[in-house]
């Protein structure tokens, strides 16, 4: 989607770790620490891949795995740096009702669940010829 939309779309990823899952909210840490040393589309394929596993012995091997500076890692792991952003997200979910994760906004457009990607670009190209009327 990037990369054929690359000049028309702008991608905001959230965090919304669902609370009844024993590791989601580190694993929200973890992606949001790659973030910050430019991994985070390595990381999140990484936690899809090796999910359940994702206690925070598992994810400091994931962060050796792909590159990343472990003790900067870990550090933000242990002071829960991205704590605040976290916490954000999940209040911005909690305001407008979300329930499933994936959950897509395309323009407004809400699609809930995982989607083919002909599915998606489908609404990204409707969406697209919409705004330029």
């Amino acid at each position: 989607m990037l990369i054929e939309f690359k000049d028309s779309i702008r991608i905001i990823f959230k965090q919304y770790p669902y609370k009844y899952r024993d590791h989601a909210y580190i694993a929200s840490q973890a992606a949001l620490a790659a973030r910050d040393q430019g991994k985070f589309w390595e990381m999140h394929n990484m936690l899809l891949q090796k999910s359940p596993r994702l206690d925070r012995s598992s994810l400091i091997q994931y962060a050796k795995e792909i590159g990343m500076d472990v003790d900067r890692f870990a550090k933000d792991l242990d002071t829960k740096k991205h704590k605040p952003q976290i916490d954000r997200d999940l209040k911005l979910a909690m305001d407008i009702d979300l329930y499933n994760t994936p959950t897509f906004f395309i323009n407004g457009r809400k699609v809930v669940g995982n989607r083919p990607y002909e599915y998606l670009r489908g609404i990204v190209k409707e969406e697209l010829a919409r705004v330029k009327k």
